[in-house]
């Protein structure tokens, strides 16, 4: 899972190293439109999302066909949100303006958002079969898959981005495309895995594709909690940075940079957070607690180890990293001299972020979802607000800024790991409740 992660980081790493070789606005405008687009689907993609959990259990508890038929009722989800969609994209395409961005970076993020948009259902129907394999733990398929997908993207957004091997030149439009493309070609993947003979005997595939309204009900009483706690924590998120990038274009270059780099620590947890989920729910579905506490020491020791290590590389080596990103504009300068100051600040957090990523995927597997539903909308809530009195009421500068985020950061890192260690997560009744269709 962390390889399969890495693999998405790498494809976007790329795609914004390939806007910086045309100025940092094309950098600006990638992250504002990347990070929008991912606001607007990340309430389905948290709610289809939950089929690591729910598959994890049922193949615990030996439900073996019932596996399969988690995916036929994500993809009926991910059809029907669509309507919803395309009235997400008309409103959202506007916070661009709302936030007092230039005109010539709405005009690119519009672009950018817009193409990914338009590719939004094949998105969430990789989602979907992506967290089924983590849930039956053949993350090897979810490797191969993702791997196939990014292999397949570099060259396909570079050709697209810049106009060579024969291909238009279609500028940021051409590194959304790629990422579409890239995305369906994964799908067809999966779908390899997923029809081969042993895998369909063994659970029972061609028999799953019905509507199941008992594990349809179970995946909205368990998945809307887990899509609302990641909808506010995008979207708090996203106009964070659309706040921050209000200070200017070289601020939000920074950002964008510095958020590049964070890639590095963020998305290989989010592998080990799905593993933690998948194996949690395994030992629940199968009422073995006992193994869950090793589950939880394996995730802390690996997470904070590589959190550790990359700490002190975002420490001793960030001027050399914000120049890997240096614009062929002359002004890079004050760029690379913010960027530095932030790094300080991402190397304090991404320890925070180890916590947050394992504890979240331990309580999402055990079902202890409307809790950090409750608790994630609070903080990141409390978060914008302060950004908001920081940035438009007070004037700070963005160094203020930056560090308040951190500091939000660090509090919800106490506070998921003070859920963790308590027993209310535990409890028979409470599992029992969350185990019934």
């Amino acid at each position: 899972m962390v390889v399969s992660q890495s693999a998405f980081a790498l494809m976007v790493f790329t795609d914004r190293l390939f806007m910086s070789k045309i100025d940092a606005l094309h950098i600006a405008a990638a992250l504002g439109g990347g990070v929008t687009f991912f606001v607007s689907i990340a309430f389905f993609m948290g709610v289809i999302a939950y089929a690591t959990a729910l598959v994890a259990q049922y193949y615990g508890s030996g439900q073996y066909a019932k596996c399969p038929r988690v995916i036929t009722q994500g993809l009926i989800i991910a059809l029907l949100c669509q309507p919803l969609l395309l009235i997400v994209a008309l409103l959202a395409a506007e916070l661009f303006r709302l936030m007092g961005h230039l005109p010539e970076q709405i005009a690119l993020e519009r672009q950018y958002y817009f193409v990914l948009m338009a590719g939004s259902f094949f998105t969430l129907v990789k989602t979907c079969i992506a967290s089924y394999f983590s849930g039956i733990a053949r993350t090897r398929v979810v490797m191969i898959s993702d791997v196939s997908g990014v292999i397949i993207n570099i060259p396909l957004s570079y050709a697209l981005i810049f106009g060579v091997w024969g291909m238009p030149e279609l500028g940021i439009r051409g590194a959304a495309l790629g990422t579409v493309v890239a995305t369906i070609f994964t799908i067809g993947v999966y779908a390899v895995f997923y029809f081969t003979r042993v895998h369909r005997l063994r659970f029972a595939v061609l028999e799953s594709l019905v509507l199941d309204k008992g594990i349809l009900r179970r995946y909205l009483r368990l998945g809307l909690p887990s899509g609302f706690e990641l909808f506010v924590g995008a979207a708090t998120f996203n106009l964070f940075l659309l706040l921050f990038q209000s200070y200017g274009i070289n601020e939000g270059a920074a950002m964008a940079i510095v958020f590049n780099w964070d890639m590095l620590n963020y998305v290989p947890l989010v592998g080990m957070n799905i593993a933690v989920t998948s194996m949690i729910g395994r030992y629940v579905g199968a009422g073995d607690m006992a193994r869950t506490n090793e589950v939880i020491s394996a995730g802390f020791v690996l997470a904070l180890g590589y959190s550790f290590i990359l700490a002190l590389v975002f420490i001793f080596f960030r001027w050399e990293m914000m120049q890997v990103f240096a614009t062929p504009e002359d002004d890079f300068g004050p760029i690379a001299a913010l960027g530095s100051q932030m790094m300080i600040g991402l190397a304090t957090y991404v320890l925070a972020d180890a916590v947050i990523l394992i504890a979240s995927g331990t309580l999402r597997g055990a079902g202890d979802t409307h809790w950090l539903m409750n608790t994630s909308m609070l903080i990141h809530a409390l978060m914008l607000i302060g950004q908001v009195v920081i940035i438009k009421v007070l004037h700070y500068g963005p160094i203020a800024s930056w560090w308040t985020f951190v500091i939000m950061l660090l509090s919800l890192a106490l506070v998921y790991l003070s859920r963790l260690l308590g027993n209310t997560w535990r409890q028979p009744k409470r599992l029992k409740r969350m185990l019934q269709e």
